[in-house]
């Protein structure tokens, strides 16, 4: 038989040769069947069924295998793949998944579910692919990123959000801006007439926007004032600038904590509302919901840490040899926080309370200088270091490109 076959693999070719001299055509004439393939996470996804959910609270990868058909065993070798690839325990309700089924039967011509691919949503980009089977292999999948570059404005009207919202821009500019400004602009003080034009990238993942990816420039009208800030990064300097080269990094943040409104401000003739007699309040009230992270304002030592009188718990750091601060009535202190430890700017000390002498939840939060207590909201906050004269050309260089697309 085998030779037959060979015999009749070669004849096969003359029969047609013979029978193709009226409209023979040669190889470059004929028409060209392109073959097309589906994928998706990277897997071939032809002749395969998908079926799409989201993990629901409390379902653990059991349920949600046997919920699919999966065995149960496939479940149990789950936890021996390498956690770079998939951890059972770090499944999160509300992430995607997909499975897909191979489309077979059985010799009775029964359709058959017969699950070949799991997809793990671990992030917008990430997913962990496992090859179900007797032997489970896993590995990881990123979507590709697209990035586009924008250049967005807008006026105020009322607050930031509000006009990023009205003009249609990405909400998450609004955060971007508050963290490269945070040492230079009031974001609870915007006026009406303030506006900005930013410079940056939108990240994109299956055409939709997934967020913002970097900030390389923005303008910043703020009481009459343009405030510019200048990506520049180096092997030794890194952060925003202004246009002459100063860094736009205080050594102290505006504020500590993320709050809904000053209660009570600087003063040395308040009437105390639980002693009913007029003292000196010499800080700002923040007032903010119980457990609000509270964080330093600047890089220091923490010189105290304890229960002190009407200020309930307390925590004082000392920054320098000129400033010192203060932040009281905490619920609780950051774990592990002890006199003597070195804390740096953002690091979350202490928890929002109402301890001591308060009325409701709130941070007393004081500032003295050389001793002295002065208004945390009038504080002058010096800049770092800023740009060193060698490096001046390639940053002037990168500063006039990027005003260029926001002039």
């Amino acid at each position: 038989m085998r030779r037959i076959s060979i015999l009749f693999s070669a004849i096969v070719p003359l029969i047609f040769a013979s029978c193709g001299n009226t409209n023979e055509k040669t190889a470059q004439e004929q028409e060209k069947i392109e073959i097309t393939h589906t994928y998706e996470y990277g897997i071939c996804t032809d002749n395969l069924t998908k079926v799409e959910g989201v993990l629901q609270d409390g379902e653990s990868i059991s349920t949600l295998f046997n919920s699919l058909g999966i065995d149960q065993k496939v479940a149990y070798n789950m936890q021996f793949l390498p956690d770079s690839v998939f951890n059972a325990k770090r499944v999160r309700s509300g992430n995607q998944y997909t499975v897909f089924y191979a489309n077979e039967t059985d010799t009775l011509h029964n359709a058959l579910e017969n699950p070949k691919y799991f997809v793990y949503q671990n992030s917008l980009i990430n997913y962990s692919i496992i090859e179900l089977g007797d032997t489970l292999k896993g590995y990881t999948y990123n979507k590709p990123v697209e990035v586009k570059e924008m250049v967005s404005s807008a006026t105020i009207e009322s607050s930031l959000w509000n006009a990023i919202a009205q003009n249609g821009l990405n909400i998450n500019i609004a955060s971007e801006l508050s963290d490269i400004y945070a040492w230079t602009i009031d974001f609870f003080g915007i006026q009406k007439g303030d506006a900005f034009t930013v410079y940056y990238t939108e990240q994109y993942v299956d055409g939709k926007c997934i967020g913002i990816g970097t900030v390389y420039a923005a303008k910043f009208l703020h009481n009459g004032t343009d405030y510019y800030a200048i990506k520049y990064d180096t092997l030794n300097y890194h952060g925003y600038w202004d246009k002459d080269g100063k860094s736009l990094r205080k050594a102290f943040l505006k504020a500590p904590l993320n709050f809904k409104r000053i209660s009570s401000t600087f003063t040395y003739t308040r009437k105390h509302p639980i002693y009913k007699t007029v003292r000196p309040h010499t800080g700002v009230d923040y007032a903010a919901p119980k457990g609000t992270p509270v964080w330093s304002i600047g890089d220091g030592k923490v010189v105290f840490k304890a229960y002190k009188g009407g200020g309930g718990n307390t925590i004082k750091i000392k920054h320098n040899s000129v400033y010192t601060t203060a932040y009281l009535h905490l619920s609780g202190y950051a774990k592990g926080l002890k006199v003597g430890d070195h804390v740096k700017q953002g690091q979350v000390i202490g928890y929002v309370g109402s301890t001591g002498a308060s009325t409701g939840p709130h941070l007393d939060f004081r500032v003295w200088k050389n001793g002295t207590p002065i208004n945390p909201l009038k504080m002058e906050s010096p800049s770092v270091e800023p740009i060193p004269e060698n490096c001046m050309k390639t940053f002037s260089a990168t500063r006039d490109n990027y005003l260029k697309k926001i002039e």
